[in-house]
Order: structure tokens, then sequence, then C-alpha cells
């Protein structure tokens, strides 16, 4: 598929696809429980609109998206939606889809090393992170 050619919502469909898959391999992998229940739990710390928005923001203020990752990401926050998200601020929410836009962009350009460091920092941020620690939190 070329991704210079989708539209930046469609980057962001794929991208929430691929995003839910890698967490979930990396979480099945990481952790030795077999209740699915605590997984998706921590799933939904990595994965929620809220989180995503925050770790958008985490990694922007490091400085560590390239210019052409940005402009992917602006595509897709701003891409027009009459989505009204139920567990996130609008901003929240449009911030997450760019974000999505962002890792649908890198995979369909094959960039598998590129989404695999952004899901590293996201695990490595998020036991720091008031999101995530709002869906795992003594539950686990």
């Amino acid at each position: 598929m070329d991704s210079s050619s989708m539209s930046p919502r469609k980057l962001a469909f794929i991208g929430d696809a691929v995003w839910e898959l890698e967490l979930k391999l990396a979480l099945s992998k990481e952790n030795a429980t077999n209740d699915v229940g605590k997984l998706n739990n921590i799933y939904m710390g990595y994965a929620s609109a809220v989180a995503q928005a925050s770790l958008y923001d985490t990694l922007h203020e490091e400085g560590f998206f390239t210019e052409e990752e940005e402009d992917i990401f602006r595509k897709g926050r701003n891409a027009h939606t009459d989505h009204r998200p139920r567990h996130a601020s609008k901003a929240e929410y449009l911030k997450s889809t760019g974000f999505e836009a962002v890792i649908g962009w890198l995979y369909l350009n094959e960039n598998r090393a590129r989404i695999d460091e952004i899901r590293s920092k996201a695990c490595a941020l998020g036991s720091k992170k008031e999101w995530h620690n709002y869906y795992t939190g003594s539950r686990l």
C-alpha cells in the first residue's frame, strides 16, 4: 500500500490496529500472568486516547519525533471527524488520532524498528504516568 496517497484518517485507522497488536504482543511476552483481564487493564494504560495523547506530548517535548513524523501527526490530528469521544477530551482524542496516523504511516513504510522504538519508550514511560496508573491501579 502507498502511504503517500492515503488519507490521515485511514493512516490512523491502520495505526490503531498496529499499535494494538504491538502492545498486546509485547504485554503477552513481558507478563507472566495468564489473566487476560489484567493484561487488558495494562493494555488500556497504553492504548487509550488519554494515554496516546500523553505519550505524544511527552515524546514531542523530548524532540523524539522526526519532522516528517510531526507532519504526519499534524495531518492526523487536524483531519475532520464527527466522532465524540466518551473517555477523553476532544483535544486528547485528536492527538491520539495524530499519534495513530504516525504509527500507520510507519507501518506502511515498513519501519518496524521505529514502531518498536516508540512502543519501548511508551512502556518505559508508562509506569510513571498518571494515565497508566488510572487503568492499572492497585488491581494488579
